[in-house]
């Protein structure tokens, strides 16, 4: 075989930072930040901030290998963290606050953290369980001296960031690594049992990155302003951590600070062109928007993932604000980022009410993922738009095993189970039907959850819906719809279930509405199911059975 003969150099992720600071050294980066202020700094200052990161671990004792904990919010230097832990050849393991404190011990413990970088916020949840950390050797707070808590008897060493990096050099020799070495290890939460570990490497990432920047992703340039509400704790911050300095894009982070109020200051007075979250975010900002009679003109799109996108979301952002929904598909073991619905001239024909079907699906896969349905005998389906199945995926930068299993997590082709339950169009287009696990099959046959929760959501008067299965004497299962109402609405289940029924066969109304003050959320924003089963999984076999 003739080889090329172009140059090669392995992946290092400190080379997108490096890259942002050289030719786009005066981009800003603006964060809400956890002490309150709106803090403004630039990509040249942030990389030299890194290199005195790297100085600072490298004197802690941190070597090439070492798993380094952070749990945080998104600011300036978390981003430090993550370049300097993985640009250094430590794993930087990004900690989710929101899960239980048995969970964190689990994880932390089974990363093996040796340090943990952790916002003002988050410092109880990890002090609280310090004695379960035997292996733990220092904590970071990322503050200034006049923001350090009193942290009384702790028995490992408490450091404080900006004092820790202060006097280190504003340059580091930044190591030659094996592109495929790990560079990051997120767990996921969307699993039963303990939460399982995915490893990326330096190489996944970049690509990932790469492509998240694209036309067809996040379509990021210099022009850009990207507020990155996602988390940095959740999915790899769904590559915008790496794609936005890659870009030389403008970034701006909400710290902990996302409620509607905060997000439209920061887009407004920052004239944020496009942003991403979960749609629970921006059912807050929508709220705001209208009780403040308020726009947002600079906001021209808005990527959605986590769940799916309700119609009356995509049509509100559009019709009243003229802002495009993008929505987008992806898990943590998908790095995330493997669908995205971006119209294209075909769509752009058909009249209005069916390019809002077609927007309203996940959308096509990524250049890096090919994906396909299959059903449980695993023989691929046909992409007619209508066949559903088990939803599979492979790609450059898709799990093939979790963080220490022996076993894979893959098929012997490559392709990874999803969980997903998905159809496939003509045009290529996937749509998330349900979880596998959240479908209801009631007298044999399927009810989507997704399907009745989105519908249920154009109420004018709900806030938030769930739909859930559960067990029923005669049917096996039957749905039930679990709904936060908005203020001061004196909305009845009767009611519900009759716009419901506009829509859906009378077989697949939920038998009952309950009406809840707050719905239960996991710890990356999702609807928890899992809690609204158990909470209510007898509920029709305790009382009256309406159908």
């Amino acid at each position: 075989m003739n080889k090329g003969n172009m140059q090669f150099a392995d992946f290092n992720l400190i080379s997108v930072l490096q890259h942002a600071a050289k030719w786009h050294g005066t981009q800003e980066v603006i964060t809400h930040s956890v002490e309150g202020s709106i803090h403004r700094t630039n990509y040249s200052d942030v990389y030299k901030r890194t290199c005195q990161l790297a100085n600072a671990l490298n004197k802690l004792g941190v070597q090439s290998g070492d798993r380094v904990g952070t749990m945080g919010w998104n600011t300036w230097r978390h981003l430090e963290c993550w370049y300097a832990i993985s640009g250094l050849g430590a794993i930087c393991h990004t900690i989710n606050p929101r899960l239980f404190p048995n969970q964190i011990e689990f994880i932390v413990n089974h990363a093996d953290d040796e340090f943990i970088f952790v916002d003002l916020t988050f410092v109880p949840v990890i002090t609280g369980i310090l004695d379960s950390l035997p292996q733990l050797k220092g904590l970071v707070v990322m503050t200034d001296e006049a923001n350090m808590p009193e942290l009384g008897d702790i028995k490992i060493p408490i450091y404080c960031y900006e004092s820790l990096i202060e006097d280190k050099g504003p340059s580091y020799t930044w190591p030659l690594l094996d592109e495929k070495c790990a560079s990051s290890l997120c767990y996921t939460s969307g699993t039963t049992g303990n939460p399982k570990g995915v490893l990326y490497t330096h190489r996944s990432n970049i690509l990932h990155a790469n492509a998240a920047a694209s036309g067809d992703v996040f379509n990021l340039n210099p022009s850009s302003t990207i507020l990155m509400v996602v988390p940095m704790f959740h999915a790899n911050s769904w590559g915008i951590a790496y794609s936005a300095p890659m870009s030389g894009a403008k970034l701006v982070m909400p710290g902990p600070n996302m409620d509607g109020k905060s997000i439209y200051n920061l887009i407004s007075k920052e004239e944020v062109s496009i942003s991403a979250a979960v749609p629970t975010v921006w059912t807050g900002l929508l709220q705001y928007l209208d009780e403040s009679e308020l726009s947002v003109s600079s906001l021209k799109e808005t990527v959605i993932g986590g769940s799916a996108v309700p119609k009356t979301m995509l049509e509100k952002f559009r019709d009243v604000y003229g802002v495009d929904v993008i929505h987008a598909w992806g898990m943590t073991e998908t790095s995330p980022v493997g669908a995205v619905n971006r119209s294209n001239p075909l769509i752009e024909k058909l009249d209005i009410n069916d390019q809002t079907t077609i927007r309203l699906k996940q959308g096509r896969p990524v250049y890096g993922i090919d994906m396909k349905i299959v059903d449980d005998e695993g023989n691929a389906l046909a992409h007619d738009g209508e066949s559903f199945g088990n939803l599979l995926v492979k790609g450059q930068w898709v799990i093939e095993r979790y963080y220490l299993s022996t076993e894979t997590a893959v098929d012997k082709d490559g392709w990874f189970d999803t969980g997903d339950i998905a159809t496939i169009d003509s045009n290529g287009f996937m749509q998330i039907t349900d979880r596998a696990k959240d479908l209801i099959k009631s007298g044999g046959e399927w009810i989507s959850s997704v399907d009745i929760e989105n519908t249920a959501a154009g109420h004018p008067d709900i806030a938030i819906a769930a739909c859930i299965g559960i067990r029923h004497p005669k049917w096996e299962e039957r749905p039930l719809l679990v709904a936060v109402k908005k203020d001061g609405s004196e909305l009845t289940a009767k009611k519900v279930q009759d716009f419901i029924g506009t829509e859906h066969a009378k077989w697949q109304v939920p038998d009952d509405v309950i009406f809840v003050s707050e719905m239960p959320l996991t710890a990356t924003g999702k609807l928890d199911k899992k809690r609204l089963r158990e909470s209510y999984f007898e509920y029709y076999n305790t009382f009256a059975v309406k159908h």
